[in-house]
């Protein structure tokens, strides 16, 4: 019997960039009532491919189904799944503060420097703060910059690579010579 623990699942999918893939892709979720945590693309390490990576909260046997739903999409090469200790992943979020609080606040000058941000940009009316890192890292960090006049707030989606190697390139690579 399959093992019903819900885990956190980082979901790789790589594709060539078409209009819709994006559309159908969630609409898999949707129809299975699966809420995707997070959701990144970008260039994949291959030239011309792309590369979502989603990231749910369920169980092997649910998120070995949704792999081979999202395989039949026409325009999927490849997907895998990976557990977090499979992977290695961070986020970044942007803080953007009132400047008054960092000329009058010496206290916030510390919570950037023991959160290990970094101060991107500063203007007469507003700074902001970058932190990279997991998520309990950016949700303190936007805990503790609260009280300070929080004006805006935005994270990324997770950003992972495997610990392991991962043979799309020698898929794709087999898949040229076989064409």
């Amino acid at each position: 019997m399959a093992d019903k623990e819900l885990k956190t699942y980082t979901i790789s999918i790589y594709s060539e960039n078409n209009v819709g893939l994006l559309n159908r892709i969630s609409s898999i979720f949707l129809k299975r009532h699966f809420n995707i945590e997070s959701l990144t693309t970008s260039q994949s390490e291959i030239k011309d491919v792309f590369r979502f990576v989603i990231v749910v909260n369920i169980d092997e046997e649910r998120v070995k189904k949704l792999i081979q739903q999202i395989e039949k999409q026409v325009d999927v090469i490849k997907a895998y799944y990976h557990t977090d200790e499979e992977t290695i992943f961070q986020e970044t979020a942007l803080y953007k503060v009132k400047s008054s609080s960092l000329f009058e606040e010496r206290h916030i000058q510390n919570i950037i420097k023991e959160s290990h941000a970094n101060i991107v940009t500063v203007s007469p009316e507003f700074f902001v703060i970058e932190k990279t890192g997991f998520r309990n890292e950016t949700d303190r960090l936007h805990q503790d910059l609260a009280p300070f006049g929080l004006l805006q707030f935005v994270r990324s989606g997770r950003i992972s690579v495997t610990k392991s190697k991962m043979e799309i390139t020698e898929l794709l690579s087999k898949f040229k010579k076989d064409n």
